[in-house]
């Protein structure tokens, strides 16, 4: 049961795949991708997309009930559920990382807690499974939890008896009853319980600790920080994605100008509607949307390019539609402050856009020009050095705060 293929994740990464520059093609060996634009490419096409896994869609694993523990609203958007053993370090990394994520989206998540004791290999493991479920019948399954992970490192070492010592202090700290606590820890209930949990997770062939389900599928990625969170804002970015593409509205005869309000500072950018014209509307389109307020800048490379445009930040994202690419032979990437257009191959630019900050002329005729910076180049080139790489946590990037069009 236990080998289903992950179909979700499949899908959700290949549906919303934006590349930056360099990983759609490297500085030195880029890809062939046509440079005329097709008069026949419709520009702008909305992909069809699945519909994202619920927290209620149909599982092999068995379906939450009020006997599990739960934090978080039934209506969350995302459930993550964890099989983990309290003794194990892997599932306390975990735990770290699933209440941050909680804490930062209360309303979008909801966890669920199920223990798996590996009782065979950790020799507390049973024992502190034990402890979580004397703490819920006090209604404090959560701290109990939190506590027992967040200081593994204190009694993962201890022996059996030495750890019931340390477990008695850790009672009277979080305010529970003692004598009940110890009632429940040793009666015939509990133990059947914690037995039950290990049984139910050999029955669907658990491969150990910790295993993560999300929206009721295996999640078989990277279980650090970054890696989660950009999984799971991009499902929440599902929720902001356009389901049409935008109205034709741009003036190829007028002239634009976009103000970046940064963290570091403002970039003012010409927009060129003339040469670029559907790109320029889907971007000013954007702008006016609300798309690129309070985003991050989530991948810079110094003396190359600033990227941004993804209100996921994982560099994954794109607003539901694409547009076709706008090849001009006359603009090249001959200077730092050329504005272009992010894309995965001919006709998929998105919402994703790069500044250079230097010439690129490997960049020539694979993707979009579509402005240049009048002034800000300096403000560029202060923003945090940034290179998000899969299963490892990076450092928050400057934030895009808002995006101001003007026209003439």
């Amino acid at each position: 049961m236990f080998k289903r293929k992950s179909f979700y994740l499949f899908a959700l990464l290949l549906l919303l795949t934006g590349c930056s520059p360099s990983a759609a093609t490297s500085v030195n060996t880029p890809p062939v991708i046509k440079t005329v634009i097709v008069p026949t490419t419709p520009p702008c096409i909305t992909p069809p997309i699945a519909p994202t896994p619920g927290p209620d869609t149909p599982s092999l694993f068995p379906p939450i009930t009020e006997v599990d523990h739960i934090r978080g609203s039934d209506k969350a958007l995302i459930t993550i559920m964890d099989y983990s053993d309290f003794q194990d370090p892997r599932s306390a990394a975990l735990a770290d990382v699933t209440k941050k994520l909680f804490e930062e989206n209360p309303d979008d998540i909801r966890l669920v807690a199920r223990p798996f004791p590996v009782y065979v290999v950790n020799d507390k493991a049973a024992y502190a499974a034990l402890a979580a479920e004397a703490a819920a019948a006090q209604g404090k399954y959560w701290e109990m939890h939190d506590l027992l992970f967040e200081q593994q490192s204190s009694w993962i070492k201890l022996s059996v008896e030495d750890f019931r010592q340390w477990l008695t202090r850790q009672i009277l700290a979080l305010g529970l009853d003692a004598e009940k606590f110890n009632s429940d820890y040793r009666s015939e209930a509990m133990v059947a319980k914690v037995e039950k949990a290990w049984q139910d997770g050999t029955k669907i062939n658990l491969p150990g600790t910790p295993v993560v389900v999300l929206n009721g599928d295996i999640y078989q990625g990277p279980r650090d920080y970054t890696s989660l969170n950009n999984v799971i804002q991009l499902i929440l970015l599902g929720k902001r994605q356009f389901t049409t593409c935008p109205p034709m509205t741009v003036d190829p005869h007028k002239q634009y100008l976009a103000i970046l309000h940064t963290a570091k500072g403002d970039v003012t950018m010409e927009l060129f509607a003339d040469k670029a014209p559907v790109t320029v509307n889907s971007f000013i389109f954007l702008a006016r949307q609300g798309w690129y307020d309070n985003i991050t800048f989530h991948r810079v490379i110094p003396q190359l390019y600033a990227q941004t445009g993804d209100p996921s930040g994982s560099g994954k994202g794109n607003p539901g539609y694409y547009v076709i690419t706008e090849i001009m032979p006359s603009l090249t990437f001959n200077k730092p402050g050329l504005v272009a257009m992010v894309n995965s191959g001919p006709d998929t630019s998105g919402s994703q856009f790069f500044i250079t900050l230097a010439p690129i002329a490997q960049y020539d005729g694979k993707y979009t020009i579509f402005g240049q910076v009048l002034t800000g180049l300096d403000v560029l080139n202060t923003l945090t050095p940034r290179d998000a790489q899969p299963g490892s946590n990076t450092p928050p990037g400057d934030k895009l705060l808002s995006v101001t069009i003007t026209e003439k």
